[in-house]
């Protein structure tokens, strides 16, 4: 009889398997090219999922009694005896997954494991299995126990989230092309590589984990673009071949920026914070890197124009608008991230026109 465990496990190599075969034929494809398959990250993704099994040997999880609470505390008890209680289910984790994911790139003490995940300066299948190895240590639970707390079984939530992982295998290439209606509702391969993605104009985007609807409904989704090719890794590149070091190089430029702080709110905001910042303001948060991106980057739209000067642009808190003002008048315009190129209204029309006429992303050959 299959257990939950042999379901696991054979699963588990299922993937393995087919992250080889991908890493092999990308191997040949690549091979004369000027990026060649790199399979050290291969390896280290391998690493990585040797170690979380290893640790799954010890209790050593939040997630037990972070449910277990929950589940005392419950207001309901709910029956999964249809199919709008599955639905219900799969949409309120979806719900859940977006913030837990979100939170991970926003919020510095999440981000120290997420960041793994993010370290590969490729993109291919094997990415998909490097989570980290401090993940049930972090307390990312919390994000998923107001199901428990609304009746729905705790081990039946980690199933679900279990599925929700699966499914987020196959995206984590670059040879599926666009697939057409469904980009406006499932994290395709197309609108991964955008999340994956350490361009400014693609970061912190694209957290869903099976759907895009919430990150359509909260701002935070931004399409693959032909004219801006993602480049995959860290906004600081992740050099080294070392598993440990790639496993903990956060954890430990954490604890140093929290040793050095002059103060406890300094100390905190380090740890609640977004990546990158700094508490004499001199960080890289994403706000900071679209600021300066802008500074580097004029519009080839005003590069002409009497009124470049007469405009001034800063960025809202929203990863997702610029409010353009025009200090004669004090009027202000919002336009989002991908229109920057424009101060005036006649400009920011051209702007998007031009946009929507851009030709598709084009994906590299499947293997």
């Amino acid at each position: 009889m299959l257990t939950t465990g042999k379901i696991a496990l054979f699963v588990t190599l299922f993937v393995i398997g087919v992250s080889l075969i991908e890493a092999c034929v990308l191997t040949r494809r690549q091979r004369d090219s000027a990026s060649p398959f790199d399979w050290y990250e291969v390896w280290i993704s391998l690493a990585d999922v040797a170690g979380r099994k290893l640790l799954a040997l010890l209790p050593l999880s939040l997630a037990a009694p972070v449910f277990a609470l929950a589940w005392d505390h419950r207001i309901f008890t709910v029956m999964l005896n249809s199919a709008l209680m599955v639905f219900l289910l799969f949409i309120g984790q979806e719900f859940c997954y977006y913030w837990y994911h979100r939170a991970s790139h926003r919020i510095r003490f999440f981000w120290a494991t997420h960041a793994v995940h993010h370290s590969p300066n490729q993109l291919t299948l094997s990415s998909a299995y490097r989570l980290g190895l401090t993940g049930k240590l972090t307390g990312s639970a919390i994000f998923f126990a107001p199901l428990v707390w609304l009746g729905v079984r705790p081990e039946v939530v980690l199933a679900t989230l279990s599925f929700n992982l699966l499914y987020q295998f196959w995206p984590h290439n670059t040879w599926t092309p666009k697939l057409g209606w469904l980009e406006y509702v499932f994290n395709t391969p197309s609108a991964h590589r955008v999340h994956h993605a350490s361009n400014v104009d693609y970061l912190d985007a694209n957290f869903g984990g099976v759907l895009v609807i919430f990150d359509r409904l909260f701002g935070t989704y931004v399409e693959e673009r032909a004219d801006e090719p993602c480049r995959y890794g860290l906004t600081t590149p992740t050099r080294s071949r070392n598993p440990l070091v790639v496993e903990f190089e956060h954890w430990v430029s954490l604890a140093r920026d929290i040793a050095s702080a002059g103060s406890l709110w300094a100390a905190i905001g380090y740890v609640i914070l977004p990546p990158g910042w700094r508490a004499d303001g001199s960080g890289e948060t994403t706000e900071a890197l679209r600021r300066q991106n802008l500074v580097a980057t004029p519009s080839p739209y005003l590069a002409n124009s009497s009124l470049t000067a007469a405009y001034s642009l800063r960025y809202r808190a929203s990863r997702s608008s610029v409010t353009v003002r025009c200090p004669a008048s004090g009027s202000q315009t919002s336009i989002v991230s991908g229109d920057v190129h424009t101060c005036a209204t006649s400009s920011f029309v051209t702007a998007r026109r031009a946009s929507r006429a851009a030709p598709k992303a084009a994906p590299t050959s499947p293997p």
